[in-house]
């Protein structure tokens, strides 16, 4: 038994493999980037067309502040029934390096979500020797289809 607060960790290779899975393809699972606006528009998103699908982008902290976003938990269950997603449903988080992704996994489980996951690389990526991301791992290292937005 683990003692996260959530159902567990994935890696950024490992969630695309399941995102393509036919059992957690169209509707299925949901990917939730809650990076701030600023980072999607200046660094990127995932591209789900590939696969059909589209990420859900809420802010964990808003920018430009970074002050938590009071509202995401009810702001993600609307998203999530406007699609008809029910608790069951794999909700897999990503922001920057897994930090923020964490905390939103966590916050999701706490409201009934039952399949929260964290995406432990993160978009970026850890910083490298040289006080860079992207480098080391992250969705963008690792190749996966991504789009400036």
């Amino acid at each position: 038994m683990s003692d996260q607060a959530y159902a567990g960790d994935i890696s950024v290779v490992e969630i695309w493999e399941r995102l393509q899975a036919p059992a957690q393809r169209l509707g299925r699972s949901v990917l939730v980037d809650v990076r701030t606006r600023a980072e999607w528009a200046f660094v990127g998103i995932p591209d789900l067309s590939p696969i059909g699908g589209e990420p859900v982008l809420i802010e964990w902290q808003t920018f430009p502040t970074g002050q938590p976003n009071l509202d995401f938990v009810s702001m993600l269950e609307q998203n999530l029934a406007d699609r008809n997603v029910d608790k069951a449903t794999p909700i897999y988080f990503l922001c920057r390096s897994g930090t923020r992704s964490a905390a939103a996994a966590t916050a999701m489980t706490t409201a009934g979500y039952g399949a929260c996951y964290n995406i432990t690389e993160g978009f970026e990526g850890p910083i490298d020797e040289n006080g860079h991301r992207g480098t080391v791992s992250g969705w963008k290292q690792c190749g996966l289809p991504w789009r400036q937005s």
